[in-house]
């Protein structure tokens, strides 16, 4: 797309802002101008919708108030809180970021400060740089990347380094100077909620004169994204193993790849002598690209080996289980 004009750029900032304000969705980290809370949002809002970050933003916040707290936190705590949101180094970054950030003075208030915290990339670092601090700094996200592309009907792979370089040069240049913070929320709202992946709402797009695969008739064909792998299937299953009010269970080691510190329900491989009585239900749940196909049996075992330990079921909500723990357990409860 050729540079934009002036007088387009203008037009386009006022478009875009007067969209904003009257479309905002009301969510609770739009609410404040407090940097810790936008950086909070900002974490749980890396690959995961915001309809399931708000209960949790909230309940993180009650239990987590301030830098201070984060940073105290210990991490059975911290990953309780979290417990859900899956991408566990989110949780475990942002209580090191913290940390880093009391050893600097205070939260970050520049784009190179924030961008060299743990678990901050590029996107993120320019957010909270433009809502918290007004700082001149574009957003490109997955819906800004979409939305961009179509405005300037890039026709390459928005996958690709080249592409994504061409999409980043013009989101800089759109950025509004006065109002960087409202503008770059605006172009997320715009993608989230009107230039949609698969029935893009053309008719209430307030950039729809300006866009180019509207004129050209390929809103529907852009972005070009490169194919993704079919979904991998796995089937695993869990053992529940009760006893005086208490449930079986083992904690994922600090060095394991995937969840460390959480707590598991077993598996049949891992107890071999236990006495598997009777299905109790199945569950699917997915996790990137795998769907886990899980059914829960209960069981009873004689001898306990030494890596598992009794919890207590009034206590389970003081430990970080596992997504797959919670839903098994929640299933008895029916």
């Amino acid at each position: 797309m050729d540079a934009f004009t002036l007088s387009s750029l203008r037009a386009i900032h006022r478009r875009i802002l007067n969209w904003y304000r009257k479309n905002q969705r009301d969510l609770p980290w739009r609410r404040t101008r407090d940097p810790y809370r936008i950086w909070i949002s900002e974490i749980m809002l890396q690959q995961t919708r915001v309809a399931a970050v708000i209960p949790y933003y909230e309940r993180f916040l009650d239990r987590f108030p301030d830098i201070h707290a984060l940073a105290a936190a210990e991490e059975h705590d911290l990953l309780a809180a979290w417990a859900g949101l899956g991408y566990y180094s989110r949780a475990r970054n942002l209580q090191k970021a913290a940390r880093k950030s009391l050893d600097l003075g205070g939260f970050p208030k520049d784009y190179p400060t924030l961008r060299a915290l743990p678990g901050v990339g590029d996107y993120t670092a320019a957010a909270i740089a433009s809502i918290a601090f007004n700082l001149p700094h574009a957003v490109l996200d997955g819906n800004v990347i979409r939305l961009l592309s179509r405005l300037t009907g890039e026709s390459g792979n928005v996958d690709s380094t080249v592409v994504r370089t061409r999409l980043r040069a013009v989101a800089d240049s759109l950025i509004d100077p006065r109002h960087p913070g409202e503008f770059n929320q605006g172009l997320m709202e715009l993608g989230a909620t009107v230039c949609l992946s698969k029935q893009p709402q053309c008719l209430l797009c307030p950039l729809a004169r300006d866009c180019r695969a509207r004129q050209s008739g390929r809103q529907y064909e852009l972005p070009v994204k490169s194919a993704r792998p079919g979904p991998l299937e796995v089937e695993i299953q869990l053992l529940v193993i009760e006893k005086a009010g208490r449930i079986l269970a083992w904690k994922r080691p600090a060095e394991s790849r995937r969840l460390a510190g959480f707590w598991e329900l077993p598996e049949p491989a891992q107890l071999p002598r236990a006495r598997v009585e009777s299905r109790v239900t199945g569950f699917r749940h997915t996790i990137v690209n795998t769907n886990y196909s899980y059914n829960v049996f209960r069981a009873s075992l004689v001898r306990i080996p030494s890596k598992f330990q009794w919890l207590s079921k009034d206590k389970l909500h003081e430990f970080p289980l596992s997504t797959a723990a919670k839903k098994a357990l929640a299933c008895l409860e029916k």
